[in-house]
């Protein structure tokens, strides 16, 4: 079995990688079986030569290889037909921007594995960037709220080396008196922790949070059910959440009172409640002047995001009273970051993370006839059709 490491083409360039040369390394000593070849690329944060003198070589043919492993969706024109690709897709909900990507992988017969549904028995995701994703939204939104207050300035996340040095600067940041609220404590949620604690904020109760003052910045990590209530009053636990988020309503508003800089870093589930809505953000006790929405859903859950910004250019004004975006230092307007690739910026830690997850729960699957299932649930497309887990999306194929 050959994997490729195929070349990041799409723009922005990204610079990650699903195997590190040590991470192939790791899957040839395992695997007698296996071999890899790296196609060329001037942008991966793995260099060529680093991959060569790993030992691994590095050519422009992926010809020969029947595995394509890749981060970010493939230009139509670069699919090779007839190969098995692992890539993020960005078809599992519909989205219409990538209906002809879609299209393609069927018409040239390929096998498309979409990272994002790459799970075990439990629908519980095995490999992922959402760490780094809250390592650096986390990161972006305390240097959103200097950026706003005029506290303090910090570099861009994407000119530090690592995680340590992100922390370091956090560290040596004044941050002054406030309020932090984080959302969230699955991978991205508990990513953002990580970053709050190594700055040594200290961590608070719900009930202190929203009742007692403090003289230094604090933060609440809080989950779904502190958030939303039933609209019954009844209180019936998580499960009954995720079973009847219909029977939810937002209870934000006692948060959004008190909180100074909220970091979104929950996942929003279909039929859940909208955390705020842009009616909440005019209201006259909506505090929150700083939202990191790590989550990003664009025009959603958190109504100050009306669409993505980019590593680049991280912040945005948006202006409660209109709903629309405006310059983020004018009086009133709440700053918004909302990098929609935010590992992006730690492109060498979150490929190390990512790809030892992918050989200790995806590569197996190639050598041990997927005894686990863990391609075939992953396995959205194979002899040109959807296979049956992915037959929803057979009438946005279609156009429908």
């Amino acid at each position: 079995m050959r994997f490729g490491i195929i070349r990041e083409r799409k723009n922005p360039p990204d610079r990650r990688v699903v195997l590190s040369p040590k991470a192939c390394q790791n899957v040839l000593s395992a695997y007698p079986g296996a071999g890899i070849t790296v196609e060329p690329s001037p942008i991966r944060v793995f260099t060529d030569a680093e991959y060569r003198q790993a030992g691994i070589p590095v050519a422009d043919e992926m010809g020969e290889c029947e595995v394509l492993l890749g981060v970010k969706e493939v230009p139509v024109e670069a699919l090779i037909p007839h190969k098995k690709y692992f890539f993020f897709s960005h078809t599992i909900k519909k989205q219409p921007y990538n209906r002809k990507l879609l299209q393609a992988v069927l018409q040239k017969d390929i096998e498309l594995y979409d990272h994002e549904v790459i799970t075990d028995q439990n629908n519980i995701r095995l490999v992922a960037f959402g760490r780094y994703a809250g390592i650096v939204g986390a990161y972006n939104g305390i240097r959103a709220y200097g950026a706003k207050h005029g506290c303090f300035t910090l570099p861009g996340p994407e000119t530090l080396k690592n995680r340590e040095a992100l922390i370091q600067v956090l560290k040596e940041t004044p941050m002054p008196r406030a309020k932090v609220l984080l959302t969230g404590k699955g991978r991205v949620g508990n990513g953002a922790r990580e970053m709050l604690q190594g700055m040594g904020m200290k961590e608070v109760t719900v009930a202190e949070y929203l009742d007692a003052d403090f003289t230094e910045a604090v933060y609440c990590q809080i989950d779904v059910l502190d958030y939303n209530k039933r609209s019954d009053g009844r209180v019936l636990g998580l499960q009954d959440f995720f079973d009847h988020p219909g029977e939810y309503v937002s209870d934000f508003m006692r948060f959004a009172r008190v909180t100074d800089l909220y970091i979104a870093g929950h996942f929003y589930g279909q039929g859940a409640p909208y955390l705020f809505t842009r009616e909440d953000a005019r209201q006259p006790d909506f505090r929150i002047s700083v939202v990191a929405d790590i989550s990003c859903d664009i025009d959603g859950p958190v109504a100050t995001t009306l669409r993505a910004s980019t590593i680049a250019d991280p912040l945005y004004g948006y202006a409660p009273k209109t709903a629309t975006e405006t310059d983020y230092q004018k009086d009133g307007a709440i700053v918004v970051m909302a990098v929609d690739n935010l590992p992006a910026a730690l492109p060498r830690d979150a490929s190390e993370g990512f790809g030892t997850a992918f050989v200790n729960h995806v590569i197996p699957a190639f050598f041990n006839g997927d005894q686990d299932g863990i391609l075939q649930r992953a396995r959205m497309t194979q002899h040109g059709k959807l296979t049956p887990r992915y037959a929803y999306l057979q009438d946005y194929v279609e156009g429908r």
